[in-house]
């Protein structure tokens, strides 16, 4: 389905993670990560190409919003799997983006983002 793009995964729980990245997986694409810090996402995605995001709201460091930021400004889609909904900067400057409540399996977050992908016109031909 992903075509070998790379997606990264940023999740703080271990568990859901590792269930998220065997997902991707699953479906052929290729994980980035998964990262556990807002600081360790931002570097990556300023050195790394990532074609769409899975992310937690609420992180080790803080939450999610200067990630979520960064992707909507390089266009890179995303879904949000979180158990606290978004943040009220990220819910007001991308009102659009999807929220998956925890606990969706793993495999519907995947999907969702998918959709998100197909949206924007980056899926693989």
């Amino acid at each position: 389905m992903f075509g070998a793009k790379t997606i990264l995964i940023v999740e703080d729980e271990t568990l859901i993670a590792m269930d998220l990245a065997a997902a991707v997986v699953e479906l052929d694409g290729e994980v980035v990560g998964p990262l556990a810090t807002v600081r360790e996402a931002l570097l990556l995605i300023d050195s790394q190409v990532v074609a769409a995001a899975i992310l937690d709201a609420r992180l080790q460091d803080r939450d999610i919003t200067p990630v979520a930021l960064r992707l909507a400004e390089c266009g890179i889609p995303f879904v949000v799997h979180s158990a606290t909904g978004l943040p009220t900067e990220v819910a007001a400057r991308c009102p659009d983006v999807p929220v998956l409540i925890k606990p969706t399996p793993a495999l519907a977050v995947v999907k969702r983002l998918w959709d998100e992908i197909q949206k924007q016109g980056n899926a693989p031909d």
